[in-house]
């Protein structure tokens, strides 16, 4: 899995976090079933964000009968079944996520980056590529969108790498980028049958392929000056500073473009674009918390206290079990699809196996959370690394006003 989004289960309620699953199952499985096994590794955490804005613009009705259906049991889930994300929201997050994924590749290979520098892997990897090209051209033809613009912005980004030098805006290289997630955050707009949405929505893929291109500098920056890779911070001068500085007005415009489109169920998109999206910049940057950041205004004192009266803009601002994500709350979205049937217990010798499975496999450990093999709860793996500092990070989003989604700090 790769990708900028990386949200914990822990700050979602249980539908949001049902509904994340579903898409990003519905991804894997459309790279499955459109381009076979392999294509699988192309799921990746930012591409069911497209997924997610097609379905968040459909009619709630449409969407139940259309977007979802019931997969099988999947070594990652458990062995257990799962409502799924499913059509052509799926399907075009897939083709996106192969042509993009196939430019990471070949990124990969002209860096000679690992595996990579061997000749036969580097050659295996770009047929590979290739292919991937090929098959995502004919996956987005079927919906109606053009790859080439996703292509002809890979190709160009590494002409205009050779070019930057010290002193090169830092936009300059973050621009192929950003042309190619606007195409891709549009077309969403005229699958779901909402042309008035393409325009926020292209401007908000724009910015969110800007912070994409900014924040992989960002995390790279130290394992390139290491390695004597190309990294865009170092060869155009930029300093954290300005980094930070770009990505937070890119975090402001996506919720401003937002604020423009219409969903008819836009929860989860809110949470992964407004919320998630500033906890990755503070990630990359070294926070835990965006309201750590300067725009937050904290008032409080020396000692830790908050004057009477001040406003309250960082900290959780809802008491347990009152986040305006929680059932019944503000945030709550629409209950638009059925809740799963709760899992069956397994008998002592199939629980057994699977627990086994589980331990062979490493989900266990590698992963953040995984399905108990005997009654389904969902638990955290040995090695869990949640950054939400147990459920005490912030809900509200320090002053965004990008949508109604509940909380009392100007979101």
């Amino acid at each position: 899995m790769f990708g900028i989004i990386r949200p914990c289960r822990h700050r979602m309620s249980e539908g949001l976090a049902t509904s994340w699953m579903a898409h990003l199952c519905g991804l894997c499985l459309a790279l499955r079933d459109d381009h076979g096994q392999l294509a699988r590794i192309a799921t990746n955490y930012d591409g069911l964000i497209i997924s997610a804005l097609v379905e968040a613009q459909v009619p709630g009705a449409e969407a139940s009968a259309k977007w979802r259906r019931t997969a099988g049991p999947c070594p990652l889930r458990g062995m257990r079944t799962a409502p799924v994300a499913t059509g052509e929201g799926a399907r075009l997050a897939a083709a996106v996520s192969l042509v993009l994924a196939s430019a990471k590749m070949r990124d990969h290979i002209d860096d000679r980056d690992g595996a990579m520098a061997r000749r036969p892997v580097a050659a295996a990897a770009r047929t590979v590529a290739r292919r991937w090209d090929r098959a995502g051209a004919r996956t987005g033809g079927g919906l109606g969108f053009d790859t080439a613009v996703l292509v002809d912005a890979v190709d160009r980004q590494s002409g205009i790498e050779a070019l930057a030098r010290t002193g090169t805006p830092l936009l300059t290289v973050t621009e192929p980028t950003e042309t190619a997630t606007a195409a891709a955050f549009g077309y969403t707009a005229v699958l779901a049958g909402r042309p008035g949405n393409r325009a926020p929505l292209e401007e908000a893929g724009r910015l969110f392929g800007r912070l994409a291109h900014l924040l992989d500098a960002v995390e790279d920056q130290p394992a390139d000056a290491a390695s004597g890779a190309w990294n865009p911070l170092t060869a155009t001068g930029t300093g954290r500073d300005e980094a930070r500085r770009l990505c937070d007005d890119a975090v402001r415009g996506v919720r401003l473009a937002l604020k423009d489109a219409e969903f008819t169920d836009g929860g989860l998109v809110h949470v992964l674009l407004a919320h998630e999206l500033r906890r990755s910049v503070d990630r990359a940057f070294g926070g835990s918390c965006a309201h750590a950041h300067p725009d937050a205004l904290d008032a409080r004192g020396p000692d830790g206290s908050r004057p009477a009266g001040s406003p309250q803009l960082s900290g959780n601002p809802y008491s347990p079990g009152q986040s305006p994500y929680a059932p019944g709350g503000p945030g709550f979205p629409p209950n638009n699809f059925p809740p799963p049937e709760p899992p069956r217990r397994r008998g002592l010798i199939v629980g057994c196996a699977m627990w086994s499975a589980l331990c062979c496999t490493c989900q266990l450990c590698c992963r953040d959370h995984y399905d108990d093999p005997w009654n389904g709860r969902r638990r955290e793996g040995w090695c869990s690394n949640c950054d939400c500092d147990c459920c005490d990070a912030c809900d509200c989003c320090d002053g965004c006003d990008c949508c109604d989604c509940g909380c009392d700090c100007g979101c």
